[in-house]
């Protein structure tokens, strides 16, 4: 059955979002007091519950923020987000442990690695036990609701309350699961209109209708700007006359980029190895896919291809940066601004062009750094940035820290609540593991695992699927050309190490440079021993661990 969404654009002048009360506090790190002005009165031994507000989207990479200060900030695509994190802390090194939106969704509510989790790829679920963030918050006294994009399958049924994109969800006239009567995932509603804007409206719905007197926790998660970057019509006249920044090698990789991983013995992989913008994956490129004119020469299908990729994908982002406006002036209608906490982030990063490179899954930072925003009422300062070194395991501890609640052992992440009031939590990472484990499937990007620190990255290319059988994805042209499903064909094992200090686009791979030697040693070492504690060594896949050993010393 068709529903139009109610227009919520105005509001009820007041309505109740959730009291901020007190809860004797439980957090590691104790209560922290601010000497901000607006911070209400808190009785000795006690600490404020407030609401919290997470809102994500989908592949929103870090650089296309414009508080971020990348190559698109002058082209202004963000001014609310940008509002927010001159309101509140900007986190300028958080990464995903594998940047694919099933897994990553899964690491976010568990505080685990994949591994652990269970959830390697697309193909994974979080079943209702393991939904661990939504039910700890739901034990310490708040009202929960996840509303948006899912994608993990099972039940959200952890949630007090949920409305959830049927899988990846559609761009226009999306259907929702919702609990209700039948089993899931019976019960569905859809609405008419574009899901930025529906996802909010719901979100605003909600929000409205309460009647709990208990603070919120709500999961506000877009689909956008995932592809195939369909945006509201509203927006096509936005960025129409203006022509998009490129990245340095949009139009040819440096010779010292990447390895024969990724590129071949003598390129010889240059035409298979990661979807393109221009023309060079001769599988899948965004040229084909946004239907540039096919007898342009290389350099003019390149440069239309990449305008219209950005251009789309940026008219996405700007729906979701009005969307997110519609949110808090909702707090600010109801006089609950300075009650909530409000965080903005992505499930993962996206490369936008650079080596000529489009979707997420590399370990390079584009795809693997996430926006990270936080507003807190209490927060010493405002317009400030944190350079300290999280990943995706830490959001739990951090979300269940912000309610003064334990983050459990089984957690891999910790708390950097901390560093929201000038005090950087102690004995911190130094690194970040990172694992892609769907070797070709998709996007052609081959399996690899690696660490990031705030200076280095290291990575190692294994090059083969973790399964005995292909990934259940095939392409039938693929294999009508290869006689393989691209999954099954391996590639070359190789490593990649990058000065990040001398080397920020990441375009030298000075992997055999003996100056590196002894920093390259101490990352593997680092390697093997967050392999280790996390639960992320190939102890079930002998196969690769073969692999590893034959190479380890290359």
């Amino acid at each position: 059955m068709k529903l139009r969404s109610k227009l919520l654009v105005t509001l009820a002048t007041v309505f109740a979002l959730g009291a901020c009360v007190s809860t004797t506090p439980s957090n590691s790190n104790g209560s922290i007091s601010s000497p901000s002005s607006t911070q209400a009165s808190v009785s000795s031994g006690e600490t404020r519950q407030y609401n919290i507000l997470y809102i994500m989207t989908d592949d929103h990479a870090a650089h296309a923020v414009g508080a971020y200060q990348g190559r698109f900030a002058e082209l202004d695509p963000t001014p609310n987000l940008d509002a927010l994190a001159n309101s509140g802390m900007r986190f300028t090194n958080v990464f995903v442990t594998n940047s694919i939106c099933t897994p990553s969704r899964a690491t976010i509510l568990t505080g685990q690695y994949s591994q652990t989790n269970g959830v390697l790829d697309l193909r994974g679920e979080i079943t209702t036990p393991q939904q661990h963030l939504p039910r700890l918050m739901k034990e310490a006294g708040y009202e929960t609701a996840i509303i948006g994009k899912w994608h993990l399958k099972a039940e959200p049924g952890a949630f007090d309350y949920y409305q959830v994109l049927e899988s990846q969800g559609t761009y226009f006239d999306p259907e929702f699961r919702t609990r209700g009567a039948k089993p899931w995932p019976e019960n569905e509603t859809q609405y008419q209109g574009h899901s930025s804007d529906v996802v909010t409206d719901l979100s605003i719905e909600w929000l409205k209708n309460r009647s709990s007197d208990k603070p919120f926790f709500l999961m506000h998660q877009f689909k956008a700007p995932h592809d195939m970057f369909q945006y509201a019509p509203r927006y096509e006249d936005f960025l129409a006359a203006e022509t998009i920044p490129e990245p340095d090698d949009l139009y040819g990789v440096a010779k010292t980029f990447g390895s024969i991983a990724t590129r071949g013995k003598n390129d010889a992989l240059r035409a298979e190895i990661g979807t393109s913008v221009s023309r060079r994956n001769n599988r899948r490129n965004m040229g084909i896919d946004l239907g540039v004119a096919p007898n342009l020469n290389e350099e003019e299908f390149t440069r239309q291809a990449y305008q219209k990729y950005l251009k789309a994908y940026l008219r996405c982002v700007k729906g979701v940066d009005d969307n997110v406006a519609r949110l808090i002036q909702t707090l600010k209608d109801a006089g609950q601004y300075e009650n909530t906490i409000i965080i903005y982030t992505s499930d993962q990063g996206m490369m936008l062009g650079e080596h000529d490179l489009q979707d997420k899954r590399w370990i390079y930072d584009e795809s693997i750094r996430m926006p990270f925003i936080v507003k807190h009422p209490d927060a010493v300062a405002a317009g400030v940035k944190s350079d300290l070194l999280i990943n995706n395991t830490d959001f739990a501890p951090f979300i269940l820290d912000l309610a003064n609640i334990n983050a459990p052992e089984y957690m891999h992440g910790k708390s950097f609540k901390s560093a929201l009031f000038g005090q950087p939590p102690e004995q911190w990472r130094t690194a970040s593991y990172y694992r892609y484990w769907t070797h070709r499937a998709y996007h052609d990007v081959p399996a690899h695992f690696g660490v990031r620190s705030k200076d280095y990255k290291l990575v190692f290319y294994y090059g083969t699927n973790h399964m005995d059988t292909p990934y259940p994805f095939y392409d039938k042209a693929w294999i009508a050309k290869t006689g393989h499903a691209n999954n099954a064909i391996d590639t070359p094992v190789a490593w990649e190490f990058y000065d990040l200090k001398n080397d920020p686009k990441e375009q030298n791979n000075v992997y055999q440079d003996s100056r590196y030697a002894s920093v390259i040693s101490a990352l593997k070492s680092e390697l093997l021993k967050q392999r280790a504690k996390y639960g992320e060594t190939d102890e079930k896949y002998p196969r690769i661990q073969k692999i590893i050993d034959q190479h380890w010393n290359d």
